[in-house]
């Protein structure tokens, strides 16, 4: 099988640090050991660092991020990535397994910022033309149940920060991205970590079997 880009998106607080852990493991059970791991924002150099201007607000003091500057960073961010670490990966035959990717862009900037969808569907095609994941995991789980996991981690980023309000809008848009997409498999992440688990296990075995 040609190597394939898989990416596990959600909430904060959906637990994609787990499910990356499932995906490595299972894939490892069906013979797949050349990987490759990512993460967006970030992944080189130059993306770190507009993940820090997005996220965290480092070197630039006071100055707000406006929405759409915040919306360019995060392209800037990922055509690096795609271009320089994802598609040589893929090319080289590693699997890349991605902790977000455009989805969230798409649900994050187009939902809970409410930035125009005909603006993200231009740009997203212009930077990304034809490449999209093969599998995408949306962990699904609500606002509350996310934020206050998050909270247990430590310090919230400033997206993080944002209201209840915000976050609800961005899920409604993962959920009806994920309705209009069969390469998005939703898990159910307010279950508990063993059955979250064992969906995510699942879901990729027979993801892997309809690509045989």
């Amino acid at each position: 099988m040609d190597s394939k880009f898989v990416v596990i998106e959600g909430l904060e607080g959906a637990g994609k640090t787990n499910a990356h852990n499932v995906v490595v493991a299972t894939l490892q059970e069906l013979g797949i050991n050349c990987l490759a791991f990512t993460r967006e924002p970030g992944g080189t150099p130059l993306a770190e660092r507009l993940r820090e201007l997005t996220l965290n607000n480092r070197g630039i003091g006071d100055e707000k991020v406006t929405d759409k500057a915040e919306l360019l960073m995060f392209y800037a961010a990922r055509v690096q990535l795609v271009e320089t670490v994802i598609k040589p990966a893929l090319e080289k035959g590693q699997w890349v397994i991605g902790d977000r990717h455009d989805l969230s862009t798409q649900a994050y900037q187009g939902g809970g910022r409410g930035i125009d969808k005909n603006l993200l569907t231009a740009l997203r095609n212009t930077v990304l033309g034809d490449f999209y994941p093969d599998l995408t995991l949306y962990l699904d789980v609500t606002p509350e149940v996310g934020l206050k996991r998050a909270r247990v981690r430590g310090e919230l980023d400033r997206i993080e920060q944002e209201s209840l309000d915000f976050f609800n809008r961005t899920r409604k848009r993962y959920l009806e991205l994920a309705e209009a997409d069969s390469k998005i498999r939703v898990i159910d992440a307010t279950q508990s970590l063993e059955q979250v688990s064992q969906q995510v296990r699942q879901t990729v075995i027979d993801w892997y079997q309809e690509q045989i």
